[in-house]
């Protein structure tokens, strides 16, 4: 179909600055993603629904081989996967970071190619790492000690495995505590302060059936400055060169991790990219050259950056509820397809849509449907005075972290992904039903 945008509509440059580049304000309060009304969506496909942007997806992907042109980009499948995300992913040259034999098999049967792929964890199950030597997976990250003699009886006397080591650099940087993972203090990686990350290379380079190929890191998510990766690349050049030293060996590769943040509300900081790219390159070659280092094939994992901000979730409001000064606005979604407010404190952005409204903003709590006072999707923000049950709000910034990280409470049912590009509508997942629920419980 085609779309008119109302060029009179006004909207402020930093609300535009979170939504899809696609994004198209429209008559009658409106908005269109992809070439698609938004309103279009929630009737045919019904709410909860995530929409996501192929064509910003690709773009992403895109900007990232651009910024990264002598690297190896990995999307990090955590973010979200589905088999259309695993093509575009590829359709763009970008490898996979996968955290488990289910997002292995998806994607490689998919046909995603298991060697541009790298499996990573803090607890692989015997099932995680079967899958990903039947498989052929391009490199297995060793997050601890045990796994070492595992992964080397599981390839036998006579296969070869590609690994590397997860280090812990001893940096502090996320937008939370519950997503900083670069200190001792959490449960990934081998740490570089007690030497266990020396010992973890010292027993992989004895084990004839494993090729240590580099090593990896990743500090935290949601990180907003360039220093931090800055300070950890440095040790970790440190420690590649103290391999060097004690065991005559140059590791090839150097994976930094991603965690590149967003902004999920106008005016919250993002990473920039292209300053990322550009001070990880220089400081990557100054720091080999003092240390005398063949400079490392650099690999990179970001997801979130990817696909968050390519996705929309839309909601229908159920209840409007007035309590003292506080404004309550239910929708028919919350915290079993979007669990980050409840868990991070994550703070979102909604939009009314589909009608225009002449009322004055007013500060409103949105909340989920779900059975705990922590089902809040949305804080204090503005919404028009008179919104009212049956109204449609859209979220940017959905993409990542919401259908990966949903659940059944309540029996609700997780929302169908819907792609939009070019005009056109396509469902990726549908939405869970009350069917599948019966289908799982097999009897008493």
């Amino acid at each position: 179909m085609t779309i008119t945008a109302l060029s009179a509509i006004p909207t402020d440059a930093r609300e535009l600055s979170i939504w899809p580049a696609s994004m198209t304000p429209l008559p009658h309060g409106g908005l269109a993603v992809g070439g698609v009304p938004l309103t279009e969506i929630a009737d045919r496909f019904d709410t909860p629904a995530y929409v996501l942007d192929e064509g910003e997806v690709r773009g992403r992907c895109r900007t990232y081989r651009n910024a990264f042109p002598d690297a190896d980009v990995l999307y990090a499948a955590k973010a979200f996967l589905s088999r259309a995300m695993v093509r575009w992913v590829q359709d763009e040259g970008l490898g996979l970071d996968v955290c488990s034999a289910g997002e292995l098999e998806l994607a490689v049967t998919a046909g995603f190619p298991p060697e541009r792929i790298v499996l990573h964890g803090n607890a692989k199950s015997p099932r995680d790492l079967a899958a990903a030597l039947r498989l052929g997976v391009g490199r297995i990250v060793i997050d601890s000690p045990s796994e070492i003699a595992r992964i080397a009886a599981a390839v036998g006397p006579d296969g070869r495995q590609k690994v590397m080591v997860r280090v812990v650099p001893g940096v502090s940087a996320g937008g939370h505590d519950k997503i900083r993972t670069g200190t001792d203090d959490q449960k990934f990686g081998l740490s570089l302060t007690d030497g266990g990350a020396q010992h973890a290379v010292t027993r992989i380079l004895g084990q004839p059936q494993l090729e240590l190929t580099g090593l990896h890191c990743h500090i935290g998510s949601q990180i907003s400055d360039v220093k931090p990766y800055l300070v950890a690349l440095r040790r970790m050049v440190g420690l590649m060169a103290r391999i060097r030293d004690a065991h005559g060996v140059v590791l090839p590769e150097l994976d930094m991790g991603g965690g590149h943040g967003i902004a999920y509300r106008p005016g919250e900081p993002a990473l920039d990219l292209t300053a990322l790219a550009r001070r990880l390159r220089a400081e990557l070659i100054e720091g080999c050259a003092a240390a005398r280092l063949t400079v490392p094939r650099l690999l990179i994992e970001p997801g979130r950056a990817v696909v968050g901000p390519a996705g929309v979730a839309l909601y229908r409001v159920l209840a409007v509820k007035h309590t003292g000064e506080k404004v309550f606005v239910a929708v028919d979604g919350g915290m079993s397809d979007n669990p980050r407010p409840a868990l991070y404190g994550v703070r979102y952005a909604p939009r009314l849509i589909g009608r225009r409204s002449t009322a004055g903003p007013r500060t409103t709590t949105v909340v989920g449907r779900h059975c705990e006072a922590g089902d809040v999707l949305a804080a204090d923000v503005h919404l028009p005075g008179d919104i009212r049950p049956g109204d449609l709000l859209a979220v940017p910034v959905a993409g990542a972290y919401q259908l990966c990280m949903a659940s059944g409470y309540n029996l609700v049912g997780r929302p169908a992904v819907v792609a939009v590009h070019e005009g056109t509508a396509r469902l990726l997942v549908r939405c869970e039903t009350l069917q599948d629920y019966r289908n799982r419980d097999i009897g008493i």
